[in-house]
């Protein structure tokens, strides 16, 4: 393949890779853009595999001896009936992926057994395990294109090059030794016209052992990669036409935007737009590589393009919303006079692994809100009474089953009256807003409903601010 052609790193999400026909058809698409491109394909897990797997370190955690061969079972029977459905009619590769598949199931046997008899269930175990989903996408997705006449090698993000902490389960790259590996194994396959097929998700850590991004994470190994060799785009291919105006299921009229910011994207993905792991777009901003998010059935449609924001109109993009939240109101008249007591609030709900999404102080500094998980919310309140309550806080008040909607978009900043049009929309529903809170950036508008109410509001200020229109106005040139 000449060497002139544009790099591309194209990732398919788990969504896309259910069944046999899924690798089948995005294989045949794949093969016309080889002719165009050069190509590294990064893959999620196949299906529900990453939860499947995710459930197993539960059940070994819990030691559920029938559930745990149960789900084994159920894993190893769902991948050899996708490789027999492949329709590989080349002997040699079809031996060769019976093979390794073969070798990589003994490999999650004895791992399995191990765990069971250490009774192990740790984020370390955690990451290995979890790492098998990949490794047998990239096994399956290889030997498929292989059967197109294009030759592939499957690598696991170790076997790639990419370094990370050794924060198990939310590790982060060490990029510039990432850069070096990446560059060095990967060029020397796409000289050759070999379409390296990457594990998403997954690395290793100087020690060698597997580590994981978190969830999302094949995006982010996308935009890694992209990085390290110099791609000249990325597509992330999911189950949507791009990033939308608002949640289809919500709003029926939503529309997929055709161009946004990598700081609007990053915002949106945030607050519920996909599942896209929220340090995605970090790889590719000081290089600029653009990235389009973009459906992997519907190929003639372009998607989202993610730019620069001087590229990007300065609109209003998309009503967002987080549901299945929790709100949790602190007051205490010594929280204003003693310094420290947001930090030592924070610490012990840190201390105790749980995530805050949002905070809200009055000026007086005599009362704090926080917006969190409602399955979090039990246990925090649990630590802030064991910890705070009747000290620095004398009052609890709890409210379950909340909603966070944010409208986004860089037409927020410094824009007079938008903030106005907001709570005028939600006041004349009827709706009580809860708890405000806007960033330093202006990008972000974000209020707390009840969650019964947000049908009702994303579809008023979907209309209020016009975004039906949205996939008219925008320049996707």
């Amino acid at each position: 393949m000449p060497l002139d052609k544009p790099g591309l790193v194209i990732k398919y999400g788990g969504a896309a890779l259910s069944t046999a026909d899924d690798i089948i058809n995005i294989t045949k698409y794949l093969s016309e853009l080889y002719h165009q491109h050069k190509l590294i394909v990064v893959c999620s897990a196949m299906g529900d595999t990453t939860n499947n797997l995710l459930r197993l370190s539960s059940c070994i955690g819990t030691n559920e001896e029938q559930e745990i061969a149960s789900i084994l079972q159920n894993i190893i029977h769902y991948h050899k009936t996708v490789a027999s459905n492949l329709g590989i009619t080349k002997d040699t590769i079809y031996q060769k992926l019976d093979v390794s598949l073969s070798n990589t199931f003994d490999e999650l046997r004895v791992l399995v057994d191990g765990l069971i008899l250490l009774s192990e269930e740790t984020p370390r175990s955690r990451d290995y395990l979890v790492s098998f989903g990949e490794r047998l996408s990239i096994l399956l997705f290889s030997a498929a294109l292989q059967n197109t006449n294009i030759d592939t090698v499957p690598l696991s993000g170790k076997e790639a090059g990419i370094l990370t902490d050794s924060r198990f389960g939310k590790s982060k790259p060490l990029m510039d030794t990432t850069k070096l590996r990446v560059s060095s194994t990967l060029n020397e396959y796409i000289t050759k016209g070999v379409v390296p097929i990457l594990g998403g998700y997954t690395a290793a850590d100087q020690h060698g052992r597997i580590t994981t991004f978190g969830r999302g994470g094949s995006d982010y190994t996308a935009t890694i990669i992209a990085s390290c060799i110099d791609a000249k785009q990325v597509w992330l291919m999911g189950d949507m036409d791009g990033m939308m105006t608002a949640d289809p299921d919500i709003v029926p009229d939503a529309q997929a935007l055709q161009k946004i910011s990598y700081s609007e994207a990053r915002e949106m993905s945030m607050f519920g737009e996909r599942e896209i792991h929220p340090r995605t777009f970090e790889p590719v901003l000081d290089k600029e590589i653009p990235l389009r998010i973009r459906s992997a059935i519907n190929t003639k449609d372009p998607g989202t393009l993610v730019v620069s924001s001087r590229m990007v109109d300065n609109t209003i993009k998309c009503v967002s919303m987080m549901r299945g939240n929790g709100l949790i109101d602190m007051q205490g008249f010594e929280m204003a006079t003693s310094p420290g007591t947001a930090a030592a609030i924070f610490g012990s709900l840190a201390a105790s692994n749980i995530s805050v999404m949002m905070i809200s102080q009055n000026p007086s500094e005599s009362s704090i809100s926080i917006v969190l998980k409602n399955q979090d919310l039990h246990k925090a309140v649990n630590v802030l009474e064991m910890e705070h309550l009747g000290k620095k806080i004398k009052r609890l008040d709890v409210t379950a089953d909340v909603a966070v909607v944010a409208l986004i978009g860089l037409g927020l900043r410094g824009t007079i009256g938008a903030a106005s049009r907001v709570f005028n929309t939600v006041s004349n529903k009827n709706v009580n807003v809860i708890m405000i809170t806007q960033g330093s950036s202006e990008m972000n508008l974000s209020f707390v409903i009840y969650d019964s109410d947000v049908k009702t509001i994303v579809q008023a200020l979907h209309d209020e601010f016009n975004l039906k229109s949205s996939r008219a106005k925008c320049d996707c040139t």
